[in-house]
């Protein structure tokens, strides 16, 4: 299975899915641990998180398969939502919580 097969299983297969740099526990960049804790904000605990720092296919592939150029990004239902600063406004104006469910 190549790495665009595996993103779209991912992203299909999970309500929410954050593709990132290291992991929720351990985010190994700013931007990725702004994503999770906007997450967590929104009552996400236990997001589907891809660690794009251990497959480089994957990593080059999710910026080809949303044609956004930067990590993290969020999918939620299947749909590309964004990056953090993205996630930031609408965690701001309380779009993201509704999209969410929270």
């Amino acid at each position: 299975m190549d790495a665009q097969e595996k993103i779209k299983q991912t992203v299909q297969g999970n309500k929410v899915v954050l593709f990132m740099k290291g992991t929720a526990q351990s985010p190994q960049c700013g931007f990725s641990a702004k994503a999770i804790q906007i997450l967590k904000a929104c009552g996400v605990d236990q997001p589907m998180t891809v660690n794009v720092l251990d497959d480089p296919d994957i990593r080059q592939g999710i910026k080809e398969y949303a044609n956004w150029p930067t990590i993290p990004q969020l999918y939620v239902n299947g749909e590309f939502v964004g990056g953090s600063d993205i996630m930031h406004e609408m965690y701001d104006s309380g779009e993201l919580k509704q999209m969410l469910g929270g």
